[in-house]
């Protein structure tokens, strides 16, 4: 399996970080990317976690820090000279909680996304409560290469990805009980556009919820979209993993 978004720098892993390594290669987790959002987890990164060869690096400013974009770009150059870092994000919109005026996320957002086309790197998109600014955003900018982490949208916002010819990647919230709506439009993505991610430490899926999310719960999201799609969850695992590594580019 591989769990294409893992936020593995937040402190909330400090106390038992590479016992939580242990536990998703335990789990069949073959490769994971780790997901940096500022640079306090950039430097956690390559202090605690570049040493593993199979945890891959994206990093970008999340737009509840967007005020912070030219400090995080300061780091973001020399990391992209190395082969661990594969993608810009996750970066986006995000209206729900306003942390940065409307205005400053669209700005930073284009503007990484700029960024992103000009190193020809993929981009990890954040958005909620922003589908229409972010969509349009996408659009203009021509981006090619890219997923829409966390899905939990609608339909029409799903088709206009897929029409974009951009990855879905889905999370833990798609095993929740009160997730039937999206459980019906996980099966309206191409098989080669379907990504998986645990988005932890956040969403723990339900066979665990309640607790600090972790790598190795992927599987169950795994197994969720197995059932729904009428697919053995090993075949699912392939497809997954290669739709990832050809988007992240990892031979």
């Amino acid at each position: 399996m591989f769990d294409t978004h893992a936020h593995l720098a937040d402190g909330r892993f400090n106390e038992d970080r590479s016992q939580v390594i242990e536990r998703a290669l335990k789990a069949k987790v073959k490769e994971i990317l780790c997901v940096c959002c500022n640079a306090k987890e950039l430097s956690v990164f390559w202090q605690a976690l570049s040493s593993y060869p199979f945890i891959w690096l994206a990093a970008g400013i999340h737009p509840h820090d967007a005020s912070k974009y030219k400090e995080m770009k300061k780091m973001l150059v020399p990391a992209l000279k190395t082969e661990r870092f594969c993608a810009l994000g996750e970066i986006g919109l995000d209206y729900h909680y306003m942390n940065s005026p409307r205005e400053i996320q669209k700005e930073v957002f284009k503007a990484q996304l700029k960024f992103a086309r000009e190193k020809d790197l993929p981009v990890i998109v954040h958005t909620r409560e922003a589908a229409e600014d972010a969509w349009k955003i996408l659009k203009d900018e021509a981006i090619k290469q890219a997923v829409i982490h966390c899905f939990s949208g609608e339909k029409r916002e799903l088709e206009r990805y897929l029409e974009l010819g951009f990855y879905v990647s889905f999370a833990g919230m798609i095993t929740f009980p009160s997730a039937s709506s999206l459980r019906n439009l996980v099966s309206l993505v191409p098989l080669d556009k379907l990504l998986l991610e645990t988005d932890c430490p956040y969403l723990a899926p339900q066979p665990v919820r309640g607790r600090r999310n972790e790598p190795a719960f992927v599987k169950h999201t795994m197994e969720e979209i197995a059932r729904i799609r009428h697919i053995p969850p090993e075949k699912l695992d392939e497809i997954t993993t290669q739709n990832a590594r050809m988007l992240f580019r990892i031979s």
